[in-house]
């Protein structure tokens, strides 16, 4: 019995489950990984031990993100929730064995990166408009493909492919996002959302090539050696045109001037087998962390390369 005027807040709840940039479809078919607790894991997932990141999969004692916020949202004695899990945490790889050594339930993985559900929340929780649009723009020609977007502050969104329109969706009261299913065709796809027939928002996405190039990115550009700050840097893998490369897998290598050291490096996929302690990692989905701690005050210059790639360098102080 629920008394009148009390409270309630949910904890540990969803037990979603994603791979960050990887897509199984149809991705408004829902599976359960495992199925039940007869299994320990799941018994016919992917050989890459990957799981899709379109919001469908979650383990059997648990429902996806977009399932659980509904029933938080729906009751006003629901005060809110506590997601199990915020970020991916070495330990119960759930839904996989090894070589599987981190979780699968973060909305953010273990290299600090955002899966894509992370959108989905910034849409509920944020003023600021959003538009988020999933998966990559690389597939097979004529595979049917999935679209998903998330987005708020506006009535509508339209799709775009290569210029051409593919038909406006509204958001159910009950849903967190709109899809579209489309024949794959090499190119540019573009999401725009609308409010009172205006436009709020684009997001474009672009079929992309071979890798070319490596982006260093840094969370700051001067680290307090008294603070025992670190300088996290995200590398991305781009092809010659700068676009992120979706499938790009090289193994970086990361060197620094004497008075900094690469401490850690990841890729945020569950299944990896290289040691973060290490100062080479291979990226994965295009991405990948290096992090950089200070030995003494003045500039460091940070250098990331690939066989065969263009090198990047990258300059951070030591105060």
């Amino acid at each position: 019995m629920i008394l009148r005027g009390e409270k309630f807040i949910a904890t540990e709840n969803v037990s979603g489950l994603a791979s960050r940039g990887h897509y199984d479809m149809p991705a408004d078919s829902l599976r359960f990984w495992p199925p039940s607790s007869q299994y320990k894991y799941v018994p016919d997932g992917n050989t890459d031990y990957t799981v899709s990141a379109y919001d469908n999969v979650a383990a059997y004692w648990g429902s996806t993100h977009e399932q659980t916020w509904r029933i938080i949202k729906k009751h006003p004695y629901l005060a809110g929730l506590f997601v199990w899990s915020g970020f991916d945490f070495l330990g119960e790889p759930v839904p996989y064995p090894y070589p599987a050594s981190s979780s699968y339930y973060g909305i953010i993985d273990l290299a600090g990166f955002p899966k894509d559900v992370y959108y989905m929340y910034q849409s509920e929780w944020t003023e600021k408009p959003v538009l988020h649009l999933m998966p990559h723009w690389n597939w097979q020609k004529g595979q049917d493909v999935d679209v998903k977007a998330y987005y708020n502050n506006a009535d509508e969104a339209e799709l775009f492919l290569n210029g051409k329109s593919l038909g406006k969706r509204k958001r159910a009261d009950t849903a967190f996002h709109v899809l579209w299913r489309v024949p794959f065709k090499p190119g540019e796809l573009k999401a725009v959302t609308y409010k009172s027939g205006k436009k709020i928002l684009e997001k474009i996405i672009r079929t992309v090539g071979k890798p070319a190039k490596i982006e260093l990115i840094a969370d700051r550009n001067i680290v307090n050696l008294k603070e025992n700050e670190l300088a996290f840097i995200t590398i991305r893998v781009l092809d010659k045109d700068n676009n992120l490369v979706p499938d790009a897998n090289d193994l970086v290598t990361v060197e620094t001037s004497n008075n900094a050291q690469v401490i850690a490096m990841d890729n945020g996929y569950p299944a990896d087998l290289n040691i973060m302690r290490d100062n080479q990692h291979h990226v994965y989905k295009g991405l990948g962390l290096v992090i950089i701690k200070g030995l003494n005050k003045g500039n460091v210059v940070v250098k990331a390369s690939v066989k065969e790639l263009e090198s990047s360098l990258l300059k951070i102080k030591i105060k």
